[in-house]
């Protein structure tokens, strides 16, 4: 009997020793992670989320991207189209004289098919020469050549349709189920148009972003966005290209929350208290609500003295959850593309792993006595 209390003591002090040394943990306690805040030599600030500091934190440099996305306003347009350079125009001029300089023997028109409109934006007709009908519609083109050709045939009447060159015709280079270049029926053809004419947007996509690519100018918009809403539905033009990929930001999770992972952003801004959303919240038995940390990188150009900016190239956010103010703050609070949001462990939670310990070992001396 004395032989198995002596084995229970040196089972609680083998316990308590193993547990001054090193406590088995998920996450860093907070005090460790900012241990030399305040040391002159430390390379990092810790800046506390606020309602004292907010407005001004949200004035500071963005990093990781340009902060929003860029998109364009556009009217609707006619339902007509315009004639432009590299347009295929078909012709069927009639004319009933007897002897037509332009139709054979027994025939009363004359079909001329693919003329293509040239870069000045003219189709040369016979017996006419050059006539330009480049920005013209079809039926403003049609008048125009029925009025040059009244000098020579004077009833004819003519026919003409048109085939969308490149300067007519919109690109849906990838991420479409049928990518490939269309032409537009209209003036009025719009970037949902595309979308739906080319199949939609591939499946396989998360998050999918939509980019406009117009005269050297790249424009972007999150596909929900543009779904959700309808100002956004602008009107293309001729000779612009459209690609959807995957939206490439995201941030990293580590710590006492729901999950540990490299997480995308499902939307154009994420918010500290929408992040820890998406992870699922905190550990509610690790997780200390007093010590959130974003940690986040600046270039050093942005650091300023004056709170104009960060006072060291790194900064660590500290949010405290228990605050109904703080936690206002951090609503407003904006997540960057490669933070890392950490929720840090909880003091309590090392206690109440020495007292586990303690008690498994506690147990397995009760369970050497009942032998």
């Amino acid at each position: 009997m004395v032989r198995l209390k002596l084995n229970k003591l040196l089972a609680l002090y083998l316990v308590l020793t193993l547990s001054a040394c090193t406590l088995p943990r998920g996450a860093a306690i907070q005090s460790e992670v900012v241990r030399s805040q305040g040391d002159e030599t430390a390379t990092f600030s810790v800046v506390p989320v606020t309602p004292a500091n907010i407005t001004q934190l949200r004035t500071w440099p963005v990093t990781g991207w340009a902060g929003h996305y860029h998109w364009f306003s556009g009217t609707r347009g006619p339902k007509s189209n315009l004639i432009r350079p590299g347009d295929l125009i078909d012709l069927v001029i009639w004319d009933n004289q007897d002897s037509s300089l332009l139709t054979s023997l027994g025939a009363n028109n004359v079909t001329l098919l693919g003329l293509r409109v040239s870069p000045s934006g003219t189709i040369f007709v016979p017996y006419v020469d050059e006539v330009s009908v480049g920005g013209a519609t079809p039926e403003g083109a049609r008048e125009r050549i029925e009025d040059q050709l009244e000098s020579v045939v004077p009833d004819a009447q003519v026919q003409l349709t048109v085939q969308a060159g490149p300067d007519n015709s919109v690109s849906a280079v990838r991420g479409f189920s049928k990518p490939g270049t269309y032409p537009m029926p209209n003036r009025d053809f719009s970037i949902l148009n595309l979308i739906s004419v080319a199949g939609g947007i591939t499946d396989s996509l998360e998050n999918p972003l939509v980019r406009v690519i117009r005269d050297n100018q790249s424009y972007d918009i999150r596909a929900d966005t543009l779904f959700d809403r309808p100002s956004a539905n602008v009107v293309l033009r001729g000779g612009d290209s459209v690609i959807v990929e995957e939206d490439d930001r995201y941030f990293v999770a580590l710590g006492a929350t729901g999950s540990e992972a490299v997480v995308p952003f499902n939307q154009e801004h994420i918010t500290a208290i929408e992040a820890l959303a998406l992870l699922g919240g905190l550990n509610d038995t690790r997780a200390n609500p007093k010590g959130i940390l974003v940690l986040r990188d600046y270039p050093q150009k942005a650091v300023r003295s004056d709170g104009s900016g960060p006072p060291k190239a790194q900064v660590v956010f500290t949010i405290d959850l228990t605050s109904a103010e703080d936690i206002f703050a951090a609503r407003k609070f904006q997540i960057n593309p490669n933070d890392l949001v950490m929720a840090t462990e909880s003091p309590v939670g090392s206690v109440r792993t020495v007292f586990g310990l303690i008690g498994s070992a506690v147990g397995v001396s009760n369970a050497l006595d009942g032998n």
